[in-house]
């Protein structure tokens, strides 16, 4: 059996070449992705620690030339650009250090210091590019934070840049639009193990780095790897659009858009610069109105609608824009013709799936059919580097109608076992599906092929030569897509078939910044989702709980398999009652330690400690290394 990875077949290789002749000529963001670049970066960014490269510009020096057999034209093109690397003079006092992590950090020159818009993901690559800029410019104090959105790559490495002291003293403020840290924490927390798991297929980060493995994200080139992820509370909540605020000198207007890309996101203007910052709302792909990694839906007529409001508010006066991730557009009427298009496309994959679900099409249906809205199929500003039509309308569907397409064959299926094991039987047994599913990969039907083996890997789970066959199909599958996440998910499931899962860490619920952010009551909720239903049966409990260090207080209740809280009292007749610091219980709540690890001072019970036991055995801990393409 061979477990080796395969190369591009014919037929793969030959759609991608048809792809390349289709691809339209236009050299623009490459003149723009390389211009103002003052020096490239110049080696990895090591974890000050452990010595590991956390970032290396040198795992995509192999993006060059033409594509390969095994990557789509297409998708390709997105990786060259995306390993234009360096520190960049966008001009007028703005910089940015871009290809040193998924996103951009952006440096703008206050009259005696920087100001900071989203410090990447890990400190090692903000002190990176901070410590890169320096090289170049006079070294100047950080005197504020900006985080435009809730997503960890625009604040993880905020300690990269600046201090828990700067902040305490008063040095340096932290903004960040209303509801941020509420959001940054849920979409992390609650399903912080699925999310993880998910992620690690989504940015390929457990593939090699070559023609055969992951290229980019779309997005950017990749996540870090193995870096230190913080996060420092706002200090300065931006409200409303037209907010304004001078800082440094610099003159900032805000442009508040909730429920876009992110939950929580703000454009920023600078009106005496004539520049304009779009955050993640416009980018050099169609983004995810639902992300394959998991998250809540993001609302594509609010993301179209704001954007609009952003070309009237700003695109008048603005002669550059730039972004949270790729590179910037210069001159007045390509900014605009930008964020028109960008607008336009949101705008188009909303409209026109709920314009056919309204004639009963199916998220299916509509996904299969959708094209670029006109006159746009051309542009690779919205091509599905990162989102694509097909899981965008879907996302759009289910956003109003659900998972539930109306068809009442499809509202009580099987479960994937089950259904894989009486598929196979009603095809005649694994040996015959095997048999016509090569059929099909020979005339190039990856996707029948796929959808087919798949039933034989869930009804037989130690069938090897299925598991194989069905790695071989993905793998061909990956290598034609134009989505570097959909390239992921395909090559990471090929790799899982054929060597098995990777050993993962924790969530982002095991971050002690995440952990002393969080509120009591959404320390409660986690240990909600933790409670095993079934494990607990009719049996009932209720603890007094007191959080020493934040006077608050509340009962946690049990019953019915099922977890309540109610802040600001206590229940009479509690089983036990937990007086502890705030990190104490955080600790606690997200099973980190048991009670017998957090010293007295930090925590003390009252009541029979056997009755918090029980409770706490109840609570379930999570692997986030679970099965994804096999039972």
């Amino acid at each position: 059996m061979n477990v080796d990875r395969k190369v591009a077949s014919a037929l793969t290789a030959n759609a991608n070449a048809a792809v390349a002749r289709d691809l339209a000529v236009d050299e623009q963001d490459f003149a723009d992705a390389v211009r103002g670049r003052i020096a490239p970066l110049p080696g990895p960014a090591v974890h000050p620690d452990f010595g590991h490269a956390v970032w290396d510009p040198a795992d995509w020096e192999f993006i060059t030339g033409d594509p390969p057999p095994s990557v789509n034209p297409s998708l390709w093109r997105q990786a060259k650009l995306n390993a234009i690397h360096g520190l960049f003079d966008v001009g007028n006092g703005v910089y940015q250090v871009r290809g040193v992590d998924l996103s951009n950090i952006t440096f703008i020159a206050g009259d005696t210091g920087w100001i900071v818009i989203d410090p990447l993901t890990t400190s090692e690559t903000a002190a990176f590019a901070l410590e890169l800029l320096h090289q170049h410019l006079p070294a100047r104090p950080v005197h504020a934070v900006i985080y435009t959105h809730s997503h960890v790559d625009h604040f993880g490495g905020v300690r990269g840049v600046i201090t828990d002291a700067d902040v305490e003293s008063g040095r340096v403020q932290v903004i960040a639009p209303v509801g941020f840290l509420e959001a940054a924490i849920k979409e992390n927390v609650v399903a912080g193990p699925a999310m993880l798991r998910r992620a690690s297929y989504m940015y390929g980060r457990l593939l090699p780095g070559d023609p055969q493995g992951h290229v980019d994200c779309g997005l950017g080139k990749a996540i870090p790897l193995l870096g230190t992820s913080g996060l420092i509370a706002p200090t300065r909540e931006i409200t409303f659009t037209g907010e304004e605020m001078t800082v440094d000198g610099v003159r900032f207007q805000f442009q508040y858009t909730p429920d876009t890309e992110a939950p929580a996101e703000m454009n920023i203007n600078l009106p005496d610069r004539r520049m304009l910052c779009m955050a993640e709302n416009c980018s050099s792909t169609l983004h995810n109105v639902y992300t394959p990694r998991g998250a809540q839906i993001r609302d594509a007529l609010a993301w179209s609608k704001y954007i609009h409001e952003s070309i009237s508010l700003f695109a008048d006066t603005t002669d550059i824009v730039f972004m949270s991730h790729h590179w910037p557009r210069f001159g007045t009427e390509a900014v605009r013709e930008f964020m028109a298009e960008q607008r336009d496309t949101y705008r188009w994959i909303h409209d026109q799936t709920m314009r056919r679900a309204n004639h009963g099409e199916t998220p299916l249906e509509i996904a299969e059919t959708l094209a670029p809205p006109p006159g746009l199929d051309d542009r690779y500003h919205v091509r599905g580097y990162y989102g694509t039509l097909s899981h965008n309308a879907k996302a759009v569907y289910q956003r109003y109608l659900g998972w539930f397409d109306g068809n009442p064959a499809h509202l009580h299926a099987l479960a994937p076992v089950d259904a894989a094991i009486k598929y196979v039987e009603f095809m005649g047994g694994a040996a015959a599906v095997m048999e016509k599913a090569n059929t099909s990969i020979a005339d190039g039907e990856y996707r029948w092929a796929a959808e087919v083996l798949n039933h034989v890997v869930f009804a037989e789970p130690d069938n090897r030569d299925a598991a194989l066959m069905q790695a071989d199909v993905l793998e061909q599958l990956g290598y034609a897509s134009e989505s570097g996440p959909w390239r992921d998910f395909y090559l990471t499931g090929a790799n899982e078939l054929r060597h098995g899962a990777p050993s993962l860490g924790g969530s982002m619920a095991s971050n002690l910044d995440v952990l002393r952010a969080m509120t009591t009551e959404m320390l409660v909720d986690l240990m909600g989702v933790r409670l095993n239903g079934d494990r607990v049966g009719t049996a009932q409990f209720t603890l007094n709980l007191t959080v020493t260090d934040r006077a608050q207080s509340g009962t946690i209740g049990v019953v019915h398999g099922a977890l309540h809280f109610t802040p600001d009292v206590h229940g009479p007749d509690a089983d036990v009652a937990l007086a502890a610091t705030h990190l104490a219980f955080a600790r606690l709540a997200s099973g980190l330690v048991q009670p017998s690890a957090v010293s007295a001072d930090e925590l003390t019970i009252t009541g029979p400690g056997e009755s918090l036991d029980r409770f706490l055995s109840w609570l379930d801990t999570f692997d986030a290394s679970f099965a994804i393409v096999t039972p």
